[in-house]
C-alpha cells in the first residue's frame, strides 16, 4: 500500500512539473504574477467566497453588476448604469450584453444578459447549495430579468448601503449551462467573466489562471486589461516561508504583517528596514477592520454587570505603545468608537484614550461597591496572545486581574456565538463599505448565533436609532446617524476597541501598478511586472 502511494506521488510531481514547465515555455515569466495563499483555497465558486483566500481567487474570475474602485465608490462593471426609483425601494440595472463568459466547449450562450443574473441570485438564494451570503439579499423583496439588457431589484425598504452590497463576490453572474452541466464540481471549473479564466488547479499545490483576452474592460487609454498573461498561486502553509519566497524573488508579493518576519523587515516606527529597500516597495492604507475585546452583555459576573470595570479597561491601557512594539506601528490606536477609520460615520475622539488615573479611580468605586477585586478571564486565540498578555500586565498596576485562556481560533468563534464566554477578542472586517455593517452587531434582533451580536447588548433607543438608518437615502443625515449610533456603544463600553487595521503589503520591486484599497482586495487589472 505504502509502494504504491509513493507512485502516485512521484506521478503526480512529474506530472506537475511537465505542465510547470509548459507553462515557461508558453509564457514569459515577466507576464505572470504570482503569489502564495498560506490559508488555502477551498473553492473557486462565488457564492461560496466567504474568506478572504477564496475572495482574492474569484475576484480575478467573476464580476457582478457593480464593483468598488480604491476610494470604495460604488462604480460600473457588467451593469453600465443604474437609476433608483423615487421612494427608494427599485433599482433598475442596464447590462451590457456585449460582455462574454470565458469559453468553453458546453457554453452555447456566451454573452451575459440579465437573465444570467436572476439565475445567479436564484442560485445564491437555494437552500441547497448552503451558501454563507444567503443574507445578502435579506432586505430585497423580488427581483427580476424584464428583457435581456434590464435587470430589476425591489427592496422590502430603503436600504441606502445596497449597493455596496453587491459589490460583493457572492452577487458574481455564472453561466447557467456549465453550473448545470458540472453541479458540485463547479468549484473547481468556474466559468465568469473576470480578466483572468481558469487553467489549472492542484489542490493545495497550485493554481493557474490564464489572461482572458475578451475581458470588457480597458484602461483610460483605452489598451485591453488585464496587463498580465497570467497569475500562479501557490499554497505554503507557513507565513514565514512566504516572506522567504518573497526574498528569493519566488512571489511577487505577501499581505499582512506576521509575528514571523515583521522585525526583520519592519523596523518599531513603521517603516521598511533598509535591508530591502532595493528589493521591495511597501504599500499601506486604511483597511476597514476593527480589532476589539468584546463584554458578554448577560454576563452574570459583577465585573461586566457595572460599567465601573468595562470603562477602566477601555482607558487602562496604552494603544500607541501596543501598536508601536507589538505590530511596529502598522495599525492606528482605537482612541474613538467601533467604527474603523475610512468610513463615514468615523468621528476622532478621546472616549478611550489612555487615562490611567481615570480608570484607577473607576476599579476603586468597584472595589468600594462590591467588596470584591475585579477578576475577568480574556479568552483568545494564539495569534493575539501577545496582545493580551500586553493588556494584562497594564491593567495588574491598576488592580484587575485578567486570567488568559487560549483556545483553538475556530473554539473561540463557536463559544462566543453561544454566549459561552465573558470577556473574549474578537475582529470584525466589513462585508461591505457602510458604517451600517459595523453598526448591525449591536442592534437586538441580530443576537448570535443567528446574528452577529455576540454581545447580546440590547437597548431601545439603539434600536430605534438604527432602524432609522436603514432606510435614510441621504449620505450626510447618514453619516450623523452613524456618528450617534457608534457614540452610544463608546458610551456604554460595550466593547474595548484595540486598534483599527492597516492593509499593508510587501511588493517586489518588478511590480508596478499594484494599489491598495480598504477591504483589502487584489486587484491585477492593471498590474504589470518589469524585466
Amino acid at each position: 500500500m505504502i509502494f504504491k502511494q509513493n507512485i502516485f506521488t512521484i506521478i503526480l510531481i512529474i506530472a506537475i512539473s511537465i505542465c510547470s514547465c509548459e507553462d515557461r515555455n508558453l509564457i514569459n515569466e515577466s507576464t505572470v504574477f504570482r503569489y502564495n495563499e498560506h490559508k488555502n483555497i477551498n473553492s473557486l465558486d462565488p457564492i461560496f467566497a466567504k474568506d478572504i483566500a477564496n475572495i482574492q481567487a474569484v475576484n480575478q474570475l467573476f464580476n457582478g453588476l457593480v464593483e468598488m474602485d480604491n476610494q470604495l465608490n460604488v462604480v460600473p462593471s457588467i451593469a453600465k448604469s443604474w437609476k433608483i426609483s423615487e421612494n427608494g425601494k427599485i433599482y433598475s440595472f442596464k447590462i451590457d450584453t456585449t460582455v462574454k463568459f470565458h469559453p468553453h466547449p458546453k457554453l452555447k450562450k456566451r454573452n451575459v444578459t440579465a437573465y444570467d443574473f436572476e439565475y445567479s441570485f436564484n442560485r445564491l438564494l437555494d437552500p441547497k447549495n448552503a451558501s454563507p451570503g444567503i443574507w445578502v439579499f435579506d432586505k430585497v423583496n423580488n427581483f427580476k430579468a424584464k428583457n435581456d439588457s434590464i435587470f430589476e431589484i425591489e427592496l422590502k425598504f430603503p436600504f441606502n448601503a445596497f449597493l455596496g452590497i453587491l459589490t460583493m463576490k457572492y452577487c458574481s453572474v455564472v453561466p447557467k449551462d456549465i453550473v448545470e452541466y458540472y453541479k458540485e464540481d463547479f468549484r473547481s471549473n468556474p466559468i465568469g467573466t473576470g480578466p483572468f479564466k481558469f487553467k489549472r488547479w492542484e489542490e493545495n499545490i497550485k493554481l493557474v489562471l490564464r489572461k482572458n483576452n475578451d475581458y470588457f474592460q480597458k484602461d483610460l487609454n483605452g489598451s485591453q486589461l488585464p496587463y498580465l498573461e497570467a497569475v500562479s498561486v501557490t499554497f505554503l502553509p507557513e507565513k514565514q516561508s512566504e516572506f522567504l519566497q518573497l526574498v528569493k524573488g519566488k512571489v511577487d508579493f505577501i499581505s499582512g504583517l506576521d509575528n514571523s518576519y515583521k522585525d526583520e523587515i519592519m523596523n518599531s516606527y513603521g517603516e521598511l528596514n533598509e535591508n530591502y529597500g532595493n528589493k521591495i516597495n511597501m504599500l499601506r492604507g486604511p483597511y476597514l477592520n476593527t480589532e476589539y475585546l468584546a463584554f458578554f452583555m448577560e454576563s452574570e459576573k459583577n465585573e461586566i454587570k457595572s460599567d465601573l470595570i468595562r470603562k477602566a479597561i477601555n482607558i487602562g491601557f496604552d494603544k500607541r505603545k501596543m501598536i508601536k512594539f507589538l505590530r511596529n506601528g502598522v495599525g492606528i490606536p482605537a482612541n474613538a468608537g467601533f467604527i474603523p477609520v475610512g468610513l463615514p460615520g468615523y468621528k476622532e475622539n478621546n472616549l478611550n484614550k489612555y487615562n490611567p488615573e481615570l480608570a484607577k479611580s473607576y476599579v476603586k468605586k468597584f472595589k468600594e461597591k462590591f467588596n470584591m477585586s475585579p477578576s475577568l478571564k480574556l479568552t483568545t486565540s494564539s495569534n493575539y496572545l501577545d496582545f493580551c498578555e500586553f493588556i494584562q500586565k497594564e491593567l495588574e498596576k491598576l488592580g484587575v486581574e485578567i486570567i488568559i485562556d487560549v483556545i483553538p481560533g475556530s473554539a473561540l468563534k463557536q463559544a462566543k456565538a453561544n454566549g459561552k464566554l465573558d470577556f473574549f477578542r474578537a475582529s470584525w472586517i466589513a462585508d461591505y463599505p457602510d458604517a451600517e455593517n459595523y453598526l448591525s452587531l449591536f442592534y437586538s434582533k441580530n443576537f448570535a448565533p443567528n446574528g452577529p451580536n455576540y454581545t447580546h447588548f440590547s437597548d431601545y433607543e439603539y434600536d430605534r436609532i438604527y432602524e432609522n438608518s436603514l432606510r435614510e437615502t441621504d449620505p450626510e443625515k447618514s453619516k450623523l446617524i452613524y456618528s450617534r449610533l457608534d457614540s452610544i456603544i463608546s458610551s456604554k463600553s460595550i466593547i474595548v476597541p484595540l486598534f483599527y487595521d492597516e492593509v499593508i503589503r510587501f511588493v517586489s520591486k518588478k511590480v508596478v501598478g499594484m494599489e491598495i484599497n480598504a477591504t483589502n482586495l487584489l486587484d491585477l487589472r492593471r498590474v504589470k511586472k518589469n524585466n
